[in-house]
């Protein structure tokens, strides 16, 4: 069935050519940010740049390379991957045909399976998340930082041990990296969604430049025949890798998770389906694999280089004998993590609490929110336990994917692709998506189902085969919501007060 919506007819601050939202729209649910675009002008490219700015980060790096140290056979982690991010790529084009058809960001779309006020419920728990990364990302980028800083300046170094000149797990000069970067990000976001659009444009093209070069240098290093796809020995054989490789495939979806379930936020802006899709496919398998390759290719050139593997890009860069190419070279994985951060853990929280008091909270406010929030998370506490990091993974996989069940379901599974969009920013008890109270109890529902069955096996890792299920509380919690929201809607209608609403768009 076509997707069916009323006509757009609003444009967000965050664009230059703002609009104020009709009159008729309750100002309780909407303001210039939330309400429907206007104009929707990225291409392709700006999807394409949207991914590689996704990809191409320090995080990115470590865990493509730490792939190929799994123990298994090149060719089975570059099936592994491809499978994963294919997997990544057709989610990622279905979730966004309704925000982009609709010209409405993430939180906005959640009213239809949610309820205009139950929406903030998923724009809550995506927004803490959110803001758990950035703290995480910017603390990371900011370890550059400091590389550059005692490159040029030696007398620093002793600043940068936090036994020493310390404050809350955190180093004098750390604190200054972190604040620095803090500040930047802060103003790029500030100065809008076209300005983001220019800066992620040109963040992961800098650093294939920058890639490219460090790996030819290494190779210029060790010779051509120092290559290998493989960090470590080969462990599993036969139906023995089959368990690593569905690990690897899970590990890269839960990768992608956060930016997968919120994608709408950006798909929003593009001017087609079509573009969407081009710039997804360039963007997730045919990028992903590139950059893979490259990082394992450089990677593995470290062993012979330098007598030991190196995982990290920044400390592979800090090892050059030039001061010049350590300084370009940080400081582009500064800024392509700082690209990423703004990407996918900056402009999701800005919607998403703005959502929750729309007068009350811009685009732009709700963004601060988060920043202060990563602050007061104090993330490198929890990047020097990899345990926590590694449990928090699971964790917020474990409600993330209930949430993108639920709204693939009800867009495509029960509504067929229909949205009436002036419903979504009307209070009346008569509007298609005011459910009861203004909250669909079945979303709530298959949300708890979904996070409850999915969040045991991370909890309960000491029971047999928990620490196995763990990996999966994506595709678990993603998979039971989804079921369950259908099958209440279908043999439960009398749960959801609307249900026997005829749906009949206004075109």
């Amino acid at each position: 069935m076509t997707d069916i919506v009323t006509p757009a007819a609003a444009s967000t601050s965050a664009d230059p050519k703002a609009a104020a939202p009709p009159p008729a729209y309750d100002p309780r649910l909407t303001n210039d940010d939330l309400a429907p675009l206007k104009e929707q002008r990225w291409g392709s490219y700006h999807i394409f740049a949207f991914w590689m700015s996704d990809v191409h980060s320090v995080g990115g790096y470590v865990t493509a390379g730490s792939l190929f140290a799994l123990g298994l056979a090149g060719w089975q982690v570059l099936a592994a991957l491809l499978i994963g991010i294919t997997i990544v790529y057709f989610l990622c084009n279905l979730v966004a045909a309704p925000s982009q058809r609709a010209g409405v960001p993430y939180p906005v779309m959640c009213r239809s399976a949610f309820g205009v006020i139950g929406a903030n419920i998923p724009a809550i728990i995506r927004g803490l998340i959110a803001v758990a990364w950035y703290g995480i990302q910017t603390y990371l980028a900011s370890a550059a930082l400091i590389v550059v800083a005692i490159k040029l300046f030696p007398s620093l170094a002793p600043y940068a041990v936090a036994s020493h000149y310390g404050f809350l797990g955190l180093s004098l000069l750390g604190w200054c990296a972190y604040l620095v970067l803090w500040v930047i990000q802060a103003a790029v976001f500030w100065q809008g969604m076209e300005s983001i659009r220019k800066f992620i444009d040109f963040c992961g093209p800098a650093v294939y430049v920058v890639m490219f070069a460090l790996c030819g240098y290494l190779i210029h290093k060790a010779g051509w025949g120092a290559i290998n796809l493989q960090l470590g020995s080969v462990k599993y054989h036969g139906w023995d890798a089959l368990p690593v490789v569905l690990g690897a495939i899970a590990l890269v979806v839960s990768y992608f998770s956060g930016p997968m379930l919120n994608f709408g936020d950006f798909s929003r802006y593009a001017k087609s389906l079509g573009a969407v899709r081009r710039g997804n496919l360039l963007g997730l398998p045919v990028n992903f694999l590139a950059f893979s390759l490259l990082v394992v290719i450089t990677a593995s050139l470290t062993i012979p280089v330098y007598g030991q593997l190196i995982t990290d890009p920044v400390e592979t860069v800090a090892r050059i004998d030039s001061t010049f190419a350590i300084v370009l070279g940080a400081l582009t994985f500064t800024i392509a993590t700082v690209g990423i951060n703004i990407v996918a853990n900056f402009i999701s929280p800005a919607f998403d609490f703005s959502h929750v008091s729309p007068q009350r909270i811009s685009w732009r406010m709700g963004g601060m929110i988060a920043a202060i929030g990563s602050v007061l998370i104090t993330p490198w506490n929890l990047y020097n336990n990899p345990d926590v990091i590694h449990y928090t993974l699971e964790v917020l996989g474990a409600f993330i994917g209930p949430l993108f069940g639920v709204l693939i379901a009800d867009y495509y599974l029960v509504r067929k692709r229909t949205i009436v969009v002036d419903d979504l920013f009307t209070m009346s008890e008569s509007g298609r998506y005011w459910y009861r109270k203004g909250f669909n109890p079945v979303a709530v529902i298959a949300t708890v189902v979904g996070a409850i069955f999915a969040v045991f096996p991370v909890l309960a890792t000491s029971l047999y085969g928990m620490n196995t299920a763990a990996q999966y509380s994506w595709f678990i919690g993603c998979g039971l919501a989804l079921v369950t929201y259908v099958l209440i809607a279908k043999y439960l209608p009398g749960l959801n007060s609307q249900s026997n609403k005829t749906v009949s768009p206004v075109t």
